[in-house]
């Protein structure tokens, strides 16, 4: 299960990387549309989602008294549902500023190594305590791979 799961990580990441180094300098803080955001407020949005859940590995968990991957069905149809739109919670609403690609691209690269060696040493199979919406290191990468097919 941790090579499946850090075989997610890398390919989401890669991904997310490819995708925001094909824009050109000027392209990140453009919105393309109204009321959308532009690719550095979505990745932004990413890193504010991302950042620092490696920390829940390490906090209060219990043993899972269901099938560690029961909900990820369930999770995929809600996550990978790209036709559904929905609001971001406001703490995790990026900023109306512009953003560097370089920066961008350095904390989503530390964000990606930090999951990987979390999933490395980490047993995934416990149910986080800390955060109601985390569940078994996939909402994560649903979540992140949801946001790069929107962008």
């Amino acid at each position: 299960m941790k090579s499946a799961i850090q075989n997610t990580i890398l390919e989401t990441y890669t991904k997310l990387n490819d995708l925001l180094s094909s824009f050109e300098k000027e392209e990140i803080n453009i919105v393309p549309f109204e009321g959308s955001w532009t690719a550095g407020q979505t990745v932004q949005h990413i890193i504010l989602a991302c950042s620092g859940l490696t920390i829940l590995f390490a906090g209060n968990t219990e043993k899972t008294t269901r099938k560690p991957d029961e909900n990820v069905k369930a999770l995929d149809g809600i996550f990978l549902d790209f036709n559904t739109k929905y609001q971001s919670p406001e703490n995790i609403k990026p900023a109306e500023i512009d953003y560097e690609k370089g920066s961008l691209l350095a904390s989503i690269k530390k964000i990606q190594n930090d999951l990987f060696e979390a999933a490395e040493t980490y047993d995934l199979t416990l149910t986080c305590l800390d955060a109601k919406v985390f569940t078994n290191g996939f909402i994560l990468q649903l979540y992140t791979r949801r946001d790069i097919h929107t962008s």
